[in-house]
């Protein structure tokens, strides 16, 4: 297991830039596979964005493709989220988890989870 806690979340205007972070414990850092889901309101916990253990190969949904960009630093155990031309819809609570080795775009396939951040994007 991995402890993670998500930082970055915000009140932000459409268009503008967020960067989420989320720090990890633990030795194995580098050996999980990380991803980014959110939720909004009333909706269930969506996949947004997925790394590898080496960072070599990443995944995204498809609504984030070209906003959003997953990276990692296994030196410091942060894993961040980079998201620009953010829109209104994108407003959740972004939530980091871990899995071993590999990525996933399935949210129970991951078993370790940070508490989640808040964005909020207004119009």
């Amino acid at each position: 297991q991995v402890q993670l806690v998500e930082s970055g979340g915000g009140l932000v205007q459409a268009g503008d830039s967020l960067r989420l972070s989320c720090a990890g414990s633990g030795r194995a850092f580098s050996s999980f596979g990380m991803a980014w889901f959110r939720q909004a309101p009333g909706k269930e916990r969506e996949f947004v964005a997925a790394i590898g253990s080496t960072g070599g190969r990443t995944y995204a949904e498809d609504s984030t493709k070209g906003r959003f960009t997953i990276s990692r630093d296994n030196a410091k155990k942060m894993t961040y989220l980079q998201m620009s031309s953010l829109k209104p819809e994108d407003t959740a609570v972004y939530y980091c988890a871990a899995r071993m080795w590999t990525a996933s775009r399935r949210s129970g396939d991951y078993g370790s989870w940070g508490p989640g951040t808040q964005v909020t994007v207004s119009s």
